[in-house]
């Protein structure tokens, strides 16, 4: 017993070691890693305390570091450029096309509504229930697009499909 309290308190004096080589911050080092220490910036107060910006949930604090926006202001750049803005220059015809017809505010609710039915119309069977199978293939079978017969289809109509496996004769 007491060879268990004598083992207790040798790891307790050992924790209260101030040996930098037992608390290096990193491997090989005796020293804080300087350039891995980054400040926050300093708080600011509005012009106006009555007309506060509105809050941005999810979106970062102003004081918050951003390392990669500090070096490209840094090189002369613009990092505000570094922020998603929208949709970009390229996919500006995509978005367009597909909105042609309008666009659904609530597509998202919908398409969360739509998907509880067809999953409750699709559930476990009651054998796949006991064995406690997945049945999400099962019942996402119908909307799965068939690769190998879409591939045909396309190689049918003329077109190149140099990414596909090559044609077995």
């Amino acid at each position: 017993m007491r060879a268990i309290w004598a083992l207790i308190g040798t790891a307790a004096l050992a924790a209260c070691s101030n040996d930098p080589q037992l608390h290096n911050i990193s491997a090989g080092r005796d020293t804080p890693d300087e350039f891995a220490i980054v400040p926050t910036r300093p708080l600011t107060l509005p012009p106006d305390l009555n007309q506060l910006p509105q809050p941005t949930p999810g979106s970062v604090n102003r004081t918050d570091p951003n390392p990669q926006g500090d070096a490209v202001a840094a090189l002369g750049g613009n990092p505000e450029r570094l922020a998603p803005t929208g949709i970009g220059a390229a996919d500006g015809a995509l978005v367009n096309h597909a909105s042609r017809l309008g666009v659904s505010g609530n597509i998202r609710a919908q398409l969360a509504e739509e998907d509880v039915e067809w999953r409750s119309n699709n559930s476990r069977r009651l054998l796949e229930t006991w064995a406690r199978t997945d049945v999400y293939y099962r019942a996402y079978a119908p909307m799965t697009l068939d690769s190998w017969a879409e591939n045909e289809r396309w190689r049918r109509a003329g077109a190149r499909t140099p990414s596909a496996p090559p044609l077995l004769d």
